[in-house]
């Protein structure tokens, strides 16, 4: 399937502003949207990923704002739980087929609509919940019949930077940014 590109997802339009303003749970895939999607495996079993440090920030910054953010991922994996906990989500949910039975369970124990969720994906996997969020995104290399159907694309890929430039994006359009970057430029942010 071809992306209908004179849609042009990977504009931050108007639409994607107002959806931002009416957020409050971002929800994250893990691999190929928090991570490059490589998994690398030892001769022993023991497995690792690569998370990018300024999607960390993004996630951060997110939070600071007031956002509930959390993840839904398809694979267990004990580092993702570490980062998790790192970050301080509100919730991780791991071996999850069905991604939208999950995070609609969590929207509505916060009493929480669909329209007022943002989900990041990249594969078939997260197309239920992608096509059913107020805002839904993906990162610059997620698979073509994703692009076709979620509001915006990042320009970055997967891993390296898609997270955080949809925070920013979400931050600007909700009047957040500069008070964030004021809070640690003047050292008072969270770490």
């Amino acid at each position: 399937m071809r992306a209908d590109l004179s849609r042009k997802p990977w504009l931050w339009d108007d639409a994607c502003r107002e959806k931002a303003r009416l957020l409050r749970v971002v929800a994250l895939d893990v691999d190929g949207v928090m991570t490059d999607g490589g998994i690398f495996l030892s001769d022993g079993g023991e497995e690792s990923k690569r998370f990018y440090v300024r999607d960390g920030m993004g996630i951060r910054l997110l939070r600071e704002s007031g956002l509930v953010v959390g993840l839904v991922t398809a694979r267990l994996s004990a580092l993702v739980e570490r980062r998790a906990r790192e970050l301080g989500l509100a919730f991780w949910h791991q071996g999850i087929g069905d991604k939208w039975a999950v995070l609609s369970r969590e929207l509505e124990e916060r009493g929480i609509a669909a329209e007022h969720c943002a989900f990041m994906g990249d594969d078939l996997v997260d197309l239920p919940v992608l096509t059913r969020v107020g805002l839904a995104a993906a990162p610059a290399d997620a698979a073509a019949e994703v692009v076709a159907r979620v509001h915006w694309v990042s320009g970055r890929r997967g891993g390296r930077g898609a997270v955080r430039e949809l925070a920013e994006h979400i931050l600007r359009a909700r009047g957040e940014w500069d008070g964030l970057v004021a809070r640690w430029e003047n050292g008072v942010g969270s770490a």
